[in-house]
């Protein structure tokens, strides 16, 4: 009898172990959800200039999909807004680089100026065209404040190919997947503006 007892103690501790361990698991989901968010935003974000949005924009996604370009494919974009008024596009592309593809996050200003470029994915070789998705980035950084027409058109390419771009040491074939998908993004803030301005008005 005190065998039996003693197992099914034994089962009720363990039962209630488990219920209080799913309850505490219930409880926090929100919480560890709401954390992975803040931390998925500051991440996607730091691109665009602290106070320069007020809104959500990983909230306001932009009718973005698979759209085809000369050099790279944009997957979508996000609509940053202050006091009702766009501050900023941010459209998420695809290249192809050496090894695979790379996803990039570019913010662009109203304007058509470039706010930054972000490294989201990439599978590039170690210590060559890895080195794009290092944080902070000066190569990545030299494209801020450029646009469509500066440089012009021809200039949206490495010196060795008679463009305006220095190439990441020994990473050409990164470097001009980058160099194309951010021009991409530019003409096609260029193009669509109105459409992806009015968004936020």
């Amino acid at each position: 009898m005190n065998r039996y007892l003693s197992v099914l103690i034994l089962v009720l501790v363990a039962g209630l172990g488990a219920g209080a361990t799913l309850l505490v698991q219930w409880a926090l989901t929100p919480h560890i959800s709401s954390q992975q968010r803040l931390i998925e935003n500051r991440r996607l974000l730091d691109l665009l200039p602290t106070g320069s949005y007020d809104n959500q924009p990983l909230d306001h996604s932009l009718a973005l999909k698979d759209v085809a370009l000369a050099n790279s494919t944009l997957l979508g974009g996000y609509l940053a807004t202050l006091e009702g008024q766009t501050s900023a596009i941010m459209l998420l592309s695809r290249s192809m680089g050496h090894e695979a593809a790379i996803d990039l996050l570019i913010a662009i200003d109203p304007r058509g100026k470039l706010l930054g470029v972000k490294v989201l994915k990439q599978a590039e070789t170690p210590g060559l065209g890895g080195t794009i998705a290092t944080q902070p980035n000066p190569w990545l950084r030299g494209f801020i404040g450029k646009s469509r027409q500066d440089p012009s058109d021809s200039g949206w390419a490495l010196k060795k190919d008679q463009g305006r771009f220095d190439q990441l040491a020994g990473a050409t074939i990164t470097s001009r997947a980058v160099i194309g998908a951010v021009h991409d993004a530019l003409r096609y803030f260029d193009e669509h503006q109105p459409q992806l301005i009015g968004s936020g008005q």
